[in-house]
Order: structure tokens, then sequence, then C-alpha cells
């Protein structure tokens, strides 16, 4: 009753500070507080508390240094003119009757080269967003492209926050994991596209005037929906021509996200990456831009900051202070960890997801961990944690059991937290697009992907079950083989340091 009762108030001050637009830091620095108190209450020990705290904090060191360099990254790339060359260039391909399915592979294109879904949806999703409005397509659907297409690569992209921290805490290859990602998410990727390609035909028969069996309902849904958005949305016509205006849009600018993508498919240790992207993004600055020192070396503190409005509200942004909310995030919550294993505060609840997990398996047993923690978690980066953090005992310790801890956490925290309508994950890129909240139907992706994961998890369960049954009738003798799942096996070793890549 008393972890209950402290993990609820820990969720209210998390929901309060979300509700009233503030901080999140401050409520975590208050569960530090609440789970302490909770440690000492059960006559914990004041100072093995803070010290197993602290040993955690120390071990998510790694991941914080990637962030890091994700921060001076992003922020290198607005200024060299990289992100302005690509969505100037990509986004003259859009036209009325493709605007939605264009707008979710633009995303999601930009979305694994910059491995954000915040910084995909400022730059290409407004765009999108705008361009869409002005053809009259239907906001719902595009909104829904929009945000599931700037998770395709907040969720896969080698330098994305979400997959450097499943990586750091399952102790996988990054590589391998994306390798993974690309398959598990190929079929969800592909019936999007369908989903998007059918509301485009829609659209088009609507506008057309088309009567079709539907067509009156579509339109009026869509009607409704565009009044629902701000009539302030400025429509963006000429992307070229004001980026130009800003950068030189010459060929090299696109030389750091190039090399991304031959440094990743060649396997490049992610740290080395970001720092030869970073170092062509300087001489880009420099030599093509024509940047001060001063400036560049301001910038990557502080972030790119445009001297032109319109230009400034689609680039803005990055920076080393920019990650520091998510780095604060990472470093109180693996607190938490350290603080859990030893209060063994949630082993109640570990104990009823084991038993869950083997009843519907790990994957079905990590997705509804992932799903209620993301309700209460309000933010992606907590999401993550706490499903590895209360999934922990369905895995075993070796390679392969890692590697499925590390996709199943990348295909349910990851992409359903921003289904969540009150978490910050969904709907801070919503308002920056300036889509309505309903558009979080319209996100197939993110919710196909964890659906196809666990039909194909029951498949697989009910498969086995077909085939130990006709064994045990062909051979009674025969004993099948159950192996056992290690209890409490992170608060038992905390974050301690394997195999990376």
């Amino acid at each position: 009753m008393l972890e209950a009762g402290t993990m609820l108030l820990f969720c209210a001050v998390l929901f309060a500070s979300v509700a009233l637009g503030w901080s999140i830091i401050p409520a975590l620095f208050v569960g530090v507080l609440l789970f302490m108190g909770y440690g000492l209450v059960r006559r914990c020990s004041l100072r093995a508390m803070a010290s197993r705290a602290a040993g955690s904090v120390r071990s998510a060191g790694t991941v914080v240094v990637a962030f890091v360099l994700i921060g001076v990254l992003t922020s290198l790339w607005r200024a060299s003119g990289t992100i302005a060359f690509i969505v100037a260039h990509s986004t003259a391909v859009i036209h009325a009757a493709t605007v939605i399915p264009l707008s979710f592979l633009l995303c999601s294109a930009m979305s694994v080269l910059v491995g954000s879904s915040f910084a995909s949806a400022a730059t290409m999703g407004t765009i999108c967003m705008s361009l869409g409005l002005s053809m009259q397509a239907n906001p719902v659907m595009l909104g829904g492209a929009i945000l599931a297409g700037v998770y395709v690569g907040d969720r896969c992209s080698p330098v994305s926050t979400s997959a450097l921290l499943v990586k750091q805490l399952t102790h996988t290859n990054l590589f391998n994991t994306i390798a993974r990602m690309l398959r598990t998410g190929a079929v969800p990727f592909v019936l999007s596209c369908v989903v998007y390609v059918a509301a485009a035909v829609v659209e088009w028969l609507c506008a057309s005037g088309g009567s079709g069996f539907g067509a009156a309902s579509a339109a009026a849904t869509a009607g409704s929906a565009r009044a629902a958005v701000s009539t302030n949305a400025s429509s963006i016509t000429d992307i070229g021509g004001l980026f130009s205006s800003a950068f030189d849009l010459h060929w090299l600018t696109l030389v750091p996200a190039l090399l991304v993508i031959v440094l990743a498919l060649l396997r490049v240790d992610v740290r080395l990456l970001m720092l030869a992207s970073i170092a062509a993004s300087v001489a880009v600055c420099v030599g093509v831009q024509h940047m001060e020192w001063a400036e560049l070396l301001r910038l990557l503190i502080f972030g790119y900051h445009a001297q032109n409005p319109q230009v400034a509200a689609l680039l803005d942004g990055g920076g080393i202070l920019s990650m520091l909310t998510v780095m604060a995030t990472v470093c109180i919550s693996s607190a938490y960890a350290g603080i859990f294993a030893e209060t063994r505060m949630l082993a109640r609840l570990q104990q009823v997801i084991e038993m869950l997990g083997h009843r519907i398996g790990a994957c079905g047993a990590t997705m509804i961990t992932a799903t209620c923690a993301a309700a209460l978690a309000c933010n992606q980066t907590l999401t993550i944690m706490l499903t590895h953090q209360l999934c922990g005992g369905l895995y075993g310790d070796d390679e392969s059991e890692r590697s499925a801890q590390a996709i199943d956490l990348e295909d349910s925290a990851v992409v359903i937290a921003p289904l969540i309508p009150w978490s910050i994950a969904g709907a801070v890129p919503l308002a920056t697009i300036n889509a309505p909240t309903l558009s979080l139907a319209a996100a197939t992706f993110l919710y196909l992907l964890p659906l196809s994961r666990m039909l194909a998890s029951a498949v697989r369960r009910r498969s086995g079950f077909r085939t130990r049954h006709r064994s045990q009738n062909q051979n009674p003798g025969l004993a099948i083989p159950h192996r056992p799942k290690p209890m409490l096996h992170m608060f038992a070793h905390g974050f301690h340091s394997k195999s990376g890549d």
C-alpha cells in the first residue's frame, strides 16, 4: 500500500507539472525525495540509497556525452545550411494530390537524418503542414502523417537520443538493433503509406466533387477539422527563396548529412560518426556560409538563431543547452534505478509483470507496461527508463535476451509515448505544426508497429504451443525444458557496462 501511495503521489506531481506547462525536472527531483522517503520508512540506509543512486548516475555518463554531441551536431546542421538544403529541395516535390503521403515520407527521412522528433517537426513538419493547409488537405490526416513520420527516425536513427538511451540501458550494439528495427518496422511503414495514399485519394475525390460512398462525410470531417486549426497558421510558398536569402545552398552543405549515412552503413562508432559530421559542418559553416569563429562557438552552446524571423521560426534551436532537459531526465531517472534497487520498492510490481509475461510473452508484457508507463510518465525518456526497469525480469542477461529487450523497448515505449494525449512526446510536435489533437488517431505507424509486434508474438506463442503439444503426444515421457527468468536483474546489478558498439 505504501508503494502504491508513493507512486501515485509522484505521478500526481508529474501530471501537475505537465498540465501547468512547467519543466518536469523539479517534479523528478521531488520523485527522488519521495522514493528516498519511502526507503527511510522501510528502514533503508540513506547513505546506501545515495551511494546506489550516485553509481547509477555515473554509469549513465556515456549516453550523456552522446547527447552533448547531438546538441552540437543539430546546431551546426542548422547553421551550415544542411537542413535548409534538404528541406528546400525535398518540399519542391509536394503537390496537392500527394501532400499527405509525401509529408509522411519527407518527415520520416528528415527524422532519420537528425534523429529528433521535435527538430523534424519544427522544420520539415512545419513546412509540410503549412503547404498542406494551403492545398486544402485534411489537417487531421496531415498532422497524423507528420507526427508518425517524425517518430520513424526518432526510433531508428543512429543519432537518435532514444535509440542511444535504449542501447545504454540494454548494453547492446546500436547498429544491430537498428537492423532489427528496420525489419520489424517494415510492414507497419508500408501499411502506413497505403493508409496515407488512400487518404490522399479520398481528399482528391472530395475536392473534385466525387460522389462515392462516404465522400460527403469525409468532406464534413475535413471541414470541421480545418476549422479547429488556428487561422493564424501562415502558408509558406517559396521555401527555396526563403532559405536562399539566409544561406548559400551549395551542394557542399549536404556533406555533413551524407557522412552520417555513409558512416552509419559502415557501422562506425556513433560518437566517431557524430564527430566526423561535426567537423564537416564546421568546415561548411566557415568555408561556405562565411561564419565567424566567435559566432560558431556561441551557437555550439546556445544553438542557432537566425536573423530572419521566418527562417528563425523554422530553424532556430540545437546547441548543448537544448539537451539539458533530456540529460537531466536521464541522470535523475538513473538515480531512481539505484534507489529502487536498494529499497526494492518495485519488487511486487515486477513480480506481477513477470507473471503476465509468462502468460502472454515478454513482448506483450512489455507493450502493456510501456502503455501504462507512458500514461504516467508524460514523456518519452522516462517512459523508456521505467519500462526497462519494470520489465527487467522478463529477459535474461545473455546477448540474445538483451537484444530482444532492446527491440521490444524500441517497438513499445519509444512509439507509444507520443500517442498519449497528455504526454509532451506527442503534444509538443502537434503544437509545433499547429495540428489538432485528433491527429493522434491518424498517426498510423505509431500504433501499427506495437500491434503488429503483439500479433506476431501471439502467433509464435500459439505455434510453439501446438508444436510442444504434438511433441508431448508423440513422446509422453519427454520433459519440456523451461528456462527460468531471472528476478529483479536490473535492480540487483544496476547499469553495469558491457558490450557496446
